[in-house]
């Protein structure tokens, strides 16, 4: 037993070691998240749903750098099929603080341009999560993410559980 606990605590030293390195200042960040709940109009995550006989998806992909340690500027692209012909282009600007090497929380601002929409949807999002570190540029990332619709047309605000993937340079 007393092997099992040391192999423990020496892999989870090792994974929060890689950790420090991953998310020094001066490291790249590239993610794609898939998001499972409610359907976001404006959205950088892979979405796949249907609903009324209509597939809905979406496809994105964010970056990001760490401008301190812990701490990156974060930009994402996204877009969406959404069903009668209805197509949204998605952006994506934020920041994302890994508190004490695992704990990544983030706020950002995420756009979308709607073909013939009258309103484009925008919102603020804020999203707290773990990162897993499963290798020493690869990070696995659940968490959860609340979106606050800034638009009446799109009064919704949206909850989100986000499972997303991250390579570290």
């Amino acid at each position: 037993m007393k092997k099992v606990i040391l192999a423990a605590i020496a892999v989870m030293g090792f994974s929060f070691a890689n950790a420090q390195e991953q998310t020094a200042k001066g490291k790249w960040l590239i993610e794609a998240n898939t998001g499972f709940g409610a359907v976001n109009v404006g959205n950088t995550s892979f979405q796949l749903s249907s609903s009324d006989g209509e597939t809905q998806w979406g496809l994105g992909a964010e970056g990001g750098y760490f401008v301190a340690d812990n701490l990156a500027v974060k930009a994402g692209l996204g877009y969406s099929d959404l069903g009668h012909s209805v197509n949204a282009f998605s952006y994506k600007v934020g920041a994302k603080y890994y508190l004490l090497n695992k704990f990544p929380l983030e706020a950002s601002y995420t756009g979308a341009s709607v073909k013939d929409a009258d309103e484009n949807p925008s919102y603020i999002g804020l999203q707290g999560g773990y990162a897993w570190f499963v290798g020493k540029n690869i990070s696995i990332e659940p968490g959860l993410r609340y979106n606050i619709s800034m638009n009446e047309d799109y009064g919704k605000d949206v909850f989100q559980l986000n499972i997303g993937f991250a390579l570290h340079f």
